[in-house]
């Protein structure tokens, strides 16, 4: 597994998205891919799943230290008082002492940027985060965030994949440092279906989700977090880390269309 460091952590480059997965289910799914060497588990409040997640890691007995938890605080509680809350709640669902990364789900209108991150920031400090970030932030924010505020962003989680073109966030978030966490990093299956890169895993031995993996895998500073609750797609996942596209595979997936982004509900900012 490669890992990306920033701000004082590493992140490990797979991870395991857990949006929609519940229950028994849920936990089953964690349990699977910490066995199968995961050491990457995307969280956040509103999945309502911490609890499930926070059984899992309990009953794999990983060591702490090699395992990256990351969770997130939703967008109705960015006040001071409700971020310490929810971070309270999300720690003891998840039975830890401390998560790796304590990302922002998604801006809102009427937050207040600097209180924000004030918070977030004593968090930090307290040792209880061991690193802070945002998902879903446009640029114009994030320049706010680490230009203004200074803030020590250890991340951007956004929806990136072979059918959306975020090359001006990317751009901004290389010349930073930051690394760009992908979510939906296989258009919510779409990718499967799509026959140039059907095409170019034939090639290699491989399914048309994992050459899109692998291509986002391959970018400087890119984690990606696909999900997966079966074992089978789980161990796939894995194994497109060892997949090596060439020159003409890359040019072929640069010439399919860049513009379907999956997730836009009404509350996201202005994408740029």
């Amino acid at each position: 597994m490669e890992y990306l460091q920033t701000q004082g952590i590493s992140l490990p480059r797979l991870g395991l998205g857990t949006f929609r997965m519940q229950g028994d289910a849920c936990r089953a799914a964690v349990e699977s891919a910490l066995a199968l060497g995961y050491r990457h588990i995307d969280t956040a409040e509103m999945y309502g799943n911490e609890d499930a997640i926070g059984a899992a890691i309990a009953a794999a007995r990983i060591k702490r230290e090699d395992l990256h938890v990351t969770t997130k605080v939703w967008n109705e509680n960015l006040a001071p008082d409700a971020i310490g809350r929810a971070f309270d709640a999300s720690l003891k669902k998840l039975r830890l002492d401390v998560v790796d990364l304590y990302l922002v789900h998604w801006p809102s209108k009427n937050m207040n940027l600097p209180a924000m991150f004030e918070t977030l920031m004593k968090l930090k400090q307290e040792g209880r985060t061991r690193a802070i970030g945002v998902a879903n932030f446009n640029i114009a924010l994030l320049k706010t965030v680490v230009e203004e505020i200074k803030a020590p962003i250890a991340c951007n989680q956004i929806e990136y994949h072979v059918m959306l073109d975020q090359t001006p966030m990317r751009k901004y978030l290389a010349a930073k440092s930051i690394p760009l966490v992908a979510y939906c990093p296989l258009a919510q299956g779409r990718v499967a279906s799509d026959e140039t890169l059907a095409a170019i895993g034939r090639k290699h031995g491989a399914s048309a989700a994992q050459v899109a993996l692998k291509w986002l895998l391959d970018q400087d500073g890119v984690a990606a977090i696909p999900k997966a609750s079966r074992r089978e797609s789980q161990k796939a996942n894995l194994d497109a880390q060892n997949i090596g596209l060439d020159d003409e595979d890359i040019k072929a997936i640069a010439g399919l269309p860049k513009d379907k982004r999956c997730v836009s509900p009404g509350f996201a900012p202005a994408w740029d």
